[in-house]
């Protein structure tokens, strides 16, 4: 890393310690344990990005801390695109990210680590079609009518293509609000995916993490796209299974049938993904089938990464981040992920490709 990059990039890692120190030093003494991490371990890991994830950082944290008490973690929920742009600037230690870094982003994180990038899924969660309309609590939409109402073709509840998929329910006259996310987002990108290759063309706004179409509401992070469907009437968005809490969430036509959304439907996404071509072993980037009509299988998932360098100047950075990660990905990690928020734990043919990919974390040479 060049001096200008650190002189661009320290006081940004200062901010964040500031502002997340307070609560990182509480989640110290919760409960939990942490396998795989090493007790001899101390020192300030920052982290940033996916707001999807913060639910399980929050269990990791407080789990790899109360096993590393010299240990403190900071992570701030500021989206994907925030967290890759600060890990690439080197303002934080690792990212949290709900899409894997494209071309242009994996060439200068790869100049920012003096060589290879650590890139391996840590989290996967099913993106809930969550909606707010009273009446109603057990809606099925197929893709092209999901598409439909994001683009803001279809405006009414009522509208022929819904009832189409609800024939035995009572759809009320209600103009649909469809909420988006206002900031880049890794969850965006996700759910564009899906409706790009699956909708069958009700849906021209591409696969983005910048939401395209005008209109709707829009609303910052997760937190605030579950904010505004709670508040709303007729209101429908998209946000991570784990932290959408009571409201209401659409069953997908998947083949023939309409698929509940579960961590078990979407873990099976997995076996269907291919691994991107021509990138570093350490580099596990996943293409996932987003077509499938597999029974069983919910299509509508993120695959969130965690996002490091393979070597650091500091051997006890290096020895931070190994073991955190490590920790983060054991079976121990997942399981405390899945309890916690409500993930699905990583299978274990991609544990053991995880778990190399970990391995390899070292300090430079």
């Amino acid at each position: 890393m060049n001096r200008t990059t650190l002189r661009v990039a320290a006081p940004a890692a200062l901010a964040l310690t500031l502002a997340l120190g307070l609560s990182a030093c509480g989640a110290s003494n919760e409960g939990g344990s942490g396998s795989g991490s090493d007790s001899s371990l101390s020192g300030t890991l920052n982290g940033a990005g996916a707001s999807s994830q913060e639910a399980a950082v929050d269990a990791w944290t407080a789990a790899f801390q109360t096993a590393n008490s010299d240990v403190t973690v900071n992570y701030d929920p500021a989206g994907s695109g925030a967290g890759r742009e600060q890990f690439i600037a080197g303002g934080v230690d690792f990212a949290g990210s709900d899409a894997y870094l494209d071309d242009d982003e994996l060439a200068q994180a790869k100049e920012r680590c003096n060589g290879p990038v650590v890139e391996v899924p840590t989290y996967v969660s099913p993106i809930a079609v969550i909606y707010n309309l009273d009446g109603v609590d057990d809606l099925q939409l197929s893709p092209a009518t999901i598409g439909g109402i994001f683009e803001g073709k279809i405006t009414k509840w009522n509208d022929a293509a819904i009832k189409a998929d609800n024939p035995d329910a009572t759809l009320p006259d209600t103009d649909i609000t469809p909420v988006h996310r206002s900031d880049d987002s890794g969850t965006t990108k996700n759910f564009t995916a899906y409706l790009d290759a699956a909708s069958g063309g009700s849906w021209t706004g591409g696969e983005v993490e910048t939401w395209p179409i005008k209109g709707g509401e829009a609303a910052q992070g997760t937190s605030g796209v579950v904010q505004s469907v709670t508040n709303g009437s007729g209101t429908i968005g998209y946000a991570d299974e784990s932290q959408a809490g009571d409201l209401d969430k659409a069953k997908v036509k998947v083949g023939d049938e309409y698929t509940e959304v579960t961590p078990e439907a979407a873990a099976k996404v997995l076996d269907t993904a291919t691994q991107v071509e021509g990138r570093d072993a350490t580099d596990i980037a996943l293409d996932i089938d987003r077509k499938t009509e597999e029974s069983g299988v919910y299509p509508i998932v993120l695959v969130s990464y965690m996002i490091g360098c393979e070597s650091y100047d500091d051997a006890a950075k290096a020895d931070l981040v190994k073991g955190w990660l490590e920790y983060v990905t054991s079976e121990e990690g997942q399981k405390e992920a899945a309890d916690k928020a409500g993930s699905a734990p990583l299978t274990s043919e991609f544990s053991g490709k995880v778990a190399e990919a970990v391995k390899a974390i070292k300090a430079a040479s």
